[in-house]
């Protein structure tokens, strides 16, 4: 009886909750989900971040030949003893200063260090470049299954509908047989299990297409709560396809080498690294810098005379003469005096310099030998990485290529068993209805059909995922 009513509540579940769903959902094409993974998809953007890094880093680097230029101003009190910067007399007062300068120097010539440090970060950016690419391309891929896990979750659906409407007509016609004593009352029982279980399997394969959907939003970057249900072609096995037969591996290989993105971005970062021990090596050699600087100051000590001279007799002695004093004067002139301002101490204080120096590398703990060392270690790893990834990519290939050959074989080896099991189940249909199969025998019939479908449906999208990839590799895209 609980078997009984477990395949009524989840028919009741089934025919009640599943068309309001379809209803408000969004139709989601594969080339849609790609156009929106692309813009939204979270480790995209980490690629795209790190190629604007390396745009800064190549910028940075071009910007660098230019000359330096630094301007400064200070200010400040000082107390007691100390010398005026105007004056450079001592003074013992308290005094403020203040000073403005301006320094320029830039590079003449450095072995051409800086000229392969942009080359090294143009290659970089290259690099970088690539992998984008190479991340957009892999995303195609990654889209690319998850519809067709999708598609392949809702065939299974479609299927497991099919089993329970199937499992449920002939319940309700073993029940007809029953009230008129033409089969035993066990035959309806058997009938109602194979309804659970069906009923349970459908349960299994919506759950399985939620999941499905899930996974496909987490890749776009999309709002779980977003309506989404994909479109299915029209003729899924009409899908245009490499022909396996006129397809070698070495042939697919040739064509993925000349256009990865992988391999591209290894060859450029080799580059980088040869350039990197170029500028590496120059740092060995002198170099020659041009440098000149203006700078002025002021003080509040610094004081002139001003206004209208005043004549004046100052006494500088006495004579005396015949016993009398007589004062030894001279005649001078005096002023005011007045603090002098701020924009003449700093034309008056203002000064210039001009020179070159030359850095000669003697002894710096083996640090630039080092740097050179290390550079001739980091060319080797990428040239070693270049290697590594050709070998895989060509490992890839060949794998691509033998699971595509297997996934065929599969696929028609599964479409014979459905034939064949469809036919079974027609005959068994037929002695079950005129009472020559018991129940069991029939069940396990329907159930052999049943898996023979899934089997097929499965081995299907198995292969045209694993003839997509193939073709991926030979023309870096993937159609649906």
């Amino acid at each position: 009886m609980r078997i009984k009513t477990l395949a009524i509540v989840s028919l009741l579940i089934l025919l009640f909750a599943a068309p309001s769903s379809v209803v408000a959902q969004d139709s989601w094409t594969y080339q849609r989900c790609l156009e929106y993974a692309l813009s939204h998809n979270l480790t995209l953007q980490q690629s795209v971040l790190q190629k604007r890094l390396a745009e800064l880093t190549l910028k940075q680097n071009r910007l660098s030949q230019l000359p330096t230029i630094n301007a400064g101003a200070s200010g400040g009190y000082r107390f007691g003893r100390s010398i005026d910067p105007t004056s450079n007399n001592f003074v013992t007062q308290s005094l403020f200063n203040s000073g403005l300068s301006l320094d320029i120097s830039a590079d003449l010539f450095g072995w051409f260090t800086k000229q392969n440090n942009i080359a090294a970060s143009k290659y970089q950016l290259y690099a970088n470049n690539f992998l984008l690419e190479k991340a957009r391309n892999d995303m195609g891929v990654n889209v690319a299954n998850a519809f067709l896990q999708i598609l392949l979750a809702n065939e299974q659906v479609k299927l497991s509908k099919s089993q329970v409407a199937l499992s449920q007509a002939q319940l309700d016609n073993t029940k007809k047989l029953v009230a008129a004593g033409s089969v035993p009352e066990s035959n309806q029982a058997d009938m109602e299990a194979q309804l659970a279980r069906d009923s349970s399997t459908l349960v299994d394969a919506q759950n399985n297409s939620i999941v499905r959907v899930l996974q496909m939003k987490a890749l776009l970057n999309l709002d779980f709560a977003v309506p989404f249900a994909t479109v299915l072609p029209e003729n899924i096995e009409s899908v245009p396809m490499l022909n396996l037969s006129e397809t070698a591996p070495e042939m697919v290989f040739s064509a993925a080498l000349a256009a990865q993105p992988q391999y591209k971005s290894d060859e450029m970062m080799v580059k980088a690294a040869e350039r990197t021990l170029a500028s590496a090596r120059g740092a060995l050699f002198p170099s020659l810098r041009f440098s000149a600087g203006a700078s002025t100051n002021y003080a509040n000590t610094n004081f002139e005379p001003w206004g209208p001279l005043r004549p004046t007799v100052d006494t500088i002695g006495l004579v005396t003469v015949n016993g009398t004093d007589y004062k030894v004067i001279r005649p001078s002139a005096t002023s005011d005096i007045r603090k002098v301002p701020f924009t003449d101490q700093l034309s008056n204080n203002f000064g210039q310099n001009i020179g070159l120096s030359l850095s000669i590398p003697l002894l710096n703990a083996w640090q630039l030998r080092g740097n050179v060392e290390r550079a001739k270690i980091d060319i080797e790893n990428k040239q070693l990485t270049l290697d590594i990834n050709k070998q895989q990519l060509r490992q890839d290939v060949y794998t691509a290529h033998a699971d595509a050959v297997g996934a065929f074989q599969k696929y028609q080896a599964a479409i014979s068993t459905e034939r064949a099991s469809q036919k079974a189940y027609d005959f068994a249909t037929k002695r079950f209805n005129v009472g020559l199969m018991n129940t069991v025998e029939y069940i396990t019939t329907q159930t052999n059909l049943f898996k023979a479908q899934i089997d097929k449906v499965s081995a299907l999208y198995d292969y045209i995922f694993k003839i997509k990839l193939l073709e991926f590799y030979r023309d870096q895209r993937i159609s649906l």
